[in-house]
């Protein structure tokens, strides 16, 4: 049973999720404190978010930003934001899926199972490693021997298509349709960014020249000249 936990500050709509969830069969949680919800969703690792955009305190896009760094859990915004920016900005900062207020019951559960669908079939494998480097899907780290980093949504999907790629040459323009689905909420600049991030971060694990640059073609993981047949996926 899919958990999802519902963050709006509305009585009403908590009260209306609630019961829509429970009837469609999913476990629904609806989230009181608003203090402290990252650390509550690292804490619970519900398997879907319901975020509003309106809330008490932070507001849905900051929450979303600071989920991002700690947890790669689906979050579809529901708002009664209505503005293409809006919409842009929710998914810039790692929303999965938008829904405007009032919405139609029927659709949002639609929205709900298709997103889940997806996030299902693309982490069948919950571990993959590469010579000796582990990439945990589940928690959202990358670890070499005895040191672990924490890797935001981008970063982590960025690494777990070059592992299911190995020996690959990468296109940019592949890595932009494979992570983000639709090219216009990201642009070239940001693969750059999030490629020099995991770069720093490798190295600050003791992992250099892992993604090597092919000028011209895109980007491959560096191969030992004899692969270790053991590794691949967990």
């Amino acid at each position: 049973m899919y958990y999802i936990l519902v963050v709006d500050d509305e009585p009403s709509v908590q009260r209306e999720l609630r019961s829509l969830l429970e009837n469609a069969g999913y476990r629904a949680d609806i989230v009181e404190d608003f203090t402290c919800i990252p650390e509550y969703v690292q804490k619970v690792r519900p398997d879907l978010i319901l975020l509003d955009v309106a809330l008490p305190g932070a507001d849905g896009i900051t929450l979303c930003s600071k989920i991002r760094m700690m947890s790669d859990v689906p979050i579809i915004f529901i708002t009664s934001q209505s503005s293409s920016s809006a919409e842009l900005e929710c998914m810039m900062t790692g929303g999965d899926d938008f829904i405007e207020k009032p919405y139609r019951p029927a659709v949002l559960l639609a929205h709900i199972a298709a997103v889940l669908r997806r996030v299902s079939g693309r982490s069948q494998n919950k571990v993959l490693v590469f010579h000796g480097i582990v990439l945990d899907l589940l928690d959202g780290t990358i670890q070499y021997e005895k040191k672990k980093v924490e890797l935001s949504k981008n970063e982590l999907h960025i690494l777990s298509y070059f592992f299911t790629h190995k020996g690959e040459i990468v296109s940019r323009e592949d890595l932009i349709n494979a992570l983000w689905d639709n090219e216009s909420f990201v642009d070239d600049n940001t693969l750059s960014v999030n490629i020099r991030r995991i770069r720093r971060k490798l190295e600050d694990i003791g992992i250099k020249d892992l993604i090597q640059t092919k000028r011209g073609m895109g980007y491959r993981l560096k191969m030992r000249e004899r692969e270790d047949e053991a590794e691949g996926s967990l």
